[in-house]
C-alpha cells in the first residue's frame, strides 16, 4: 500500500463517520479504501481486482468508466451549472428529462417531481399522499404500510416505513403512522405443503387483517419494491402481487411502487412493475436513472393527485415543498444521457441475454452445503444459507454466516452484500458471460472458504 494511500485511509478514519458501518470497527480497522474503476471492476488501495457484484449499492448500471456519461457532465457544467427549479423556474435539460420519463413510465404516470435520492422520493410521496387527502376531505389517511424487511429509505419517514430493526433501534423509531405486514419470504416461512400460491394468499389476508385492525379509513397507501432489495433480493412468490393488489383495490388504498433498484432493466424489464404485473399509483425511481454517476431521483404519478395538489396550492397560495438540487442540470443531462445510452445498446435485451448464463450459474451453487435456496430475476438474485435447508433451521446468528461469506468473496476478487444469512448478487447491467463465469466461479469459492470454517464449527 502506498503513502497516499495510507494517508487517505488515515483521514477518513481520524474524521469520516460511515453510514450502515459498525463504528468500533471502522474506528480499529478502518476502511477499504476504493480508488478506481473499470467497467465491472473496482480496485482497492491494496491493488486488488475487485469484480463488482452488487453494482456499488445496486446503482451502477453502466460499470465505472463510461466517458459519454462524463462529457454529458462535462457540457453542463460549462452551459449551465446550476438553476433552481423554485419558484416558476425552469431549465430545459430538466423539462427534456421530465418528458422522457412520463414517456417510459408504467402504469399511466403523467407527472413528475425530482430530488436527489430515492430517500427523498418516497418521503416526497408520503408528503403528497398526506397532503392530497387533506385535499380530497379525507386527512385521517395518514398510516403508511411497508413490510418488514423491507427498505425505503433512511429519511425520518422513510425509515420508519422500512422494516429494518437496526436502522430504528435507539433513535426512537418508527413514527406512529408507519406499519408493517409480513415479509414474504415463501422458503422461511411457509407452512409445510403450502404452495406458492396459498403463500400468497395468507400472506393477503394479513395484510388485510392488518388494514381492517389499523381502520381502512385511515391508511393511505402502501409502498413496496416488485422485489425486495434491502430484505436480501428476495422475490415474490407466485400470485403475491395479484393477491395483494385485489386487497389494496377492495380498500381503495394507494399502491406506491420502489423502483429506485428495480428500475430500468435490473428485472429484465425496464420495470419491476411490467416483471410482475403491479399497476402503482405512484412510481420512486434513482440509482440507475443516471447509472450513478449523479445523485438524482423522480417520484412519478398520476393526474388525479395532481388536481388534488393544484387544489391545495390554490388556498395556501403556494405549493410549500421542494429540494434545492431537485432537478439539478448536470443531473437532469447525466440522466438523459443514460437513457439515450439504454437505448443505443438495447439495455433490457442485453439483461435478458446474459441473465440466462447468470441465473444457470447461481442455480448450481444450489446444491452447496450451505445453501438453503436460489432464486433470481434478470441480474438479481438471493441466496439464503441455511444449517439445515430441509429443516429450515437457521445458523446461529452470532456466526455471523453471511459475513463470512462476503469477505471470502472480497479476498477471491468480488464484492457481494451479506443480509444477514442472504447473500443478494445483482452485478453491473452491463456485466457480459465470461464476467458472469469469473464472479460466480468466485462466488462459490467463497461458499467453499466459509463451509471450511463452518463445518469445523458443528
Amino acid at each position: 500500500m502506498n503513502a497516499d494511500a495510507l494517508r487517505s485511509i488515515k483521514q477518513d478514519m481520524a474524521h469520516h463517520v460511515h453510514p450502515q458501518s459498525n463504528l468500533r470497527q471502522h474506528a480499529e480497522q478502518g476502511p477499504l479504501m476504493i480508488t478506481h474503476g473499470k467497467g465491472v471492476f473496482i480496485y482497492d488501495s491494496e491493488g486488488r481486482e475487485i469484480i463488482d457484484g452488487f453494482s456499488g449499492l445496486g446503482c451502477v448500471s453502466l460499470g465505472y468508466n463510461n466517458e459519454r456519461l462524463v462529457n454529458a457532465a462535462i457540457r453542463q457544467m460549462n452551459t449551465l451549472p446550476f438553476a433552481p427549479t423554485f419558484y416558476n423556474r425552469s431549465h430545459p435539460r430538466v423539462a427534456e428529462l421530465g418528458e422522457r420519463l412520463i414517456d417510459m413510465a408504467p402504469s399511466g404516470m403523467n407527472r413528475v417531481m425530482f430530488q436527489c435520492s430515492g430517500s427523498e422520493a418516497n418521503d416526497t410521496a408520503i408528503k403528497l399522499l398526506w397532503y392530497t387527502n387533506t385535499a380530497r376531505g379525507e386527512p385521517q389517511r395518514r398510516k403508511i404500510i411497508g413490510r418488514v424487511r423491507g427498505y425505503h429509505g433512511n429519511t425520518i419517514a422513510t425509515v420508519s416505513l422500512s422494516g429494518q430493526p437496526h436502522m430504528h433501534a435507539k433513535f426512537g423509531l418508527p413514527l406512529p403512522e408507519f406499519k408493517h405486514t409480513e415479509l414474504p419470504n415463501y422458503y422461511r416461512f411457509h407452512i409445510d405443503g403450502e404452495s406458492e400460491e396459498e403463500f400468497s394468499g395468507r400472506m393477503a389476508a394479513k395484510f388485510e387483517e392488518l388494514i381492517l385492525a389499523e381502520g381502512p379509513e385511515t391508511v393511505a397507501a402502501f409502498f413496496a419494491e416488485p422485489a425486495i432489495s434491502g430484505g436480501g433480493a428476495l422475490m415474490p412468490p407466485e400470485g403475491y402481487w395479484r393477491e395483494m393488489q385485489a386487497v389494496l383495490r377492495k380498500y381503495d388504498i394507494k399502491l406506491l411502487a420502489d423502483e429506485v433498484v428495480c428500475g430500468f432493466g435490473r428485472t429484465g424489464n425496464m420495470w419491476g412493475s411490467q416483471t410482475w404485473g403491479l399497476e402503482p399509483d405512484m412510481v420512486s425511481c434513482a440509482k440507475a436513472l443516471s447509472a450513478a454517476f449523479f445523485p438524482i431521483s423522480a417520484l412519478m404519478f398520476k393526474d388525479a393527485l395532481y388536481a388534488d395538489m393544484i387544489k391545495n396550492s390554490d388556498e395556501v397560495g403556494t405549493f410549500g415543498h421542494g429540494y434545492t438540487y431537485a432537478g439539478h442540470p448536470v443531473g437532469a443531462a447525466v440522466s438523459l444521457e443514460a437513457l439515450d445510452i439504454y437505448d443505443e445498446i438495447d439495455l433490457v435485451g442485453q439483461v435478458r441475454r446474459v441473465s440466462k448464463r447468470f441465473l444457470e450459474n447461481c442455480h448450481a451453487m444450489a446444491d452447496h452445503p450451505l445453501v438453503a435456496e436460489v432464486r433470481g430475476v434478470g441480474l438479481f438474485c438471493g441466496f439464503e444459507l441455511m444449517k439445515d435447508a430441509k429443516a429450515r433451521e437457521p445458523f446461529d446468528p452470532a456466526w455471523k454466516v453471511g459475513e463470512l461469506v462476503q469477505n471470502f468473496a472480497h479476498d477471491r476478487g468480488l464484492y457481494l452484500r451479506a443480509i444477514g444469512d442472504r447473500m443478494s448478487f445483482m452485478p453491473p447491467l452491463i456485466i457480459n458471460e465470461d464476467e458472469i463465469d469469473i464472479a460466480t466461479e468466485r462466488f462459490k469459492g467463497a461458499l467453499d472458504d466459509a463451509w471450511a470454517v463452518i463445518k469445523a464449527k458443528m
